[in-house]
């Protein structure tokens, strides 16, 4: 197939040996052709800037530095300098950014509603056949969306009985509830004052409907609302 057909594709994984795989089994593909592999959000950030894929194939826990979330947000932002603008000299439309398909074993409500909101197109879990994840490398570089069937469940329970939005700090303190953690160490933990750790609780409690601790916590893990 001529390589001016195939889809570019980069992958992004922590993980070597799944790395590998991956590059291994999207390599055998005739139409698409694997620009790179990262190992961290930031060098999946780097490259994509550098190598300019259709598709990346993003993991949402990537080890240190930030997140897959955070990477996909920093991809597809680049919207901004990459998208509508126009050439000083040919006059024609810039590519504009990669599609993001998250690729990744997490499918609980937080993970899903982060990596949404952050630009993913696509949502697969890593569970699924090699045929499905190349159909959706191929959906995303179209630009359609692809979810797993666990995930697009959930989706559709979401806007059935919408879950609250947390932000990421409500987040960040939902997850030391979990841990049986005091307001003092949750401070302390998270470099903030207890009065500001009082004034989240306050808001995670009435997004919850709840007045007490432990059914903000018992909520959470019955919605999945925290974050693996």
């Amino acid at each position: 197939m001529n390589t001016e057909n195939r889809i570019r594709l980069l992958v992004c994984d922590d993980h070597a040996v799944v790395r590998a795989g991956l590059l291994a089994l999207l390599g055998s593909a005739d139409d698409i052709e694997v620009v790179g592999a990262a190992g961290s959000g930031e060098e999946a950030v780097a490259m994509t800037a550098k190598l300019k894929p259709q598709v990346v194939l993003m993991d949402l826990q990537l080890g240190d530095g930030i997140d897959g979330v955070e990477a996909t947000r920093r991809i597809t932002g680049r919207s901004a300098e990459r998208g509508a603008a126009r050439g000083a000299d040919q006059g024609a439309e810039r590519p504009g950014p990669p599609y993001v398909l998250v690729l990744t074993t997490y499918d609980t409500d937080a993970d899903i509603n982060r990596a949404i909101a952050a630009g993913a197109t696509g949502y697969l879990l890593k569970a699924e056949r090699p045929e499905e994840l190349f159909a959706a490398v191929h959906a995303a570089a179209r630009g359609r969306t692809t979810l797993s069937p666990p995930v697009a469940s959930r989706v559709m329970a979401q806007l059935r009985t919408p879950v609250p939005h947390l932000t990421d700090r409500e987040q960040d303190i939902l997850a030391q509830l979990a841990q049986g953690l005091g307001n003092r160490e949750i401070a302390r933990a998270l470099f903030i004052s207890e009065a500001t750790v009082k004034t989240h609780l306050g808001r995670i409690y009435a997004k919850l409907g709840v007045d007490t601790r432990s059914g903000a916590v018992a909520v959470a893990k019955e919605r999945r609302l925290l974050r693996d």
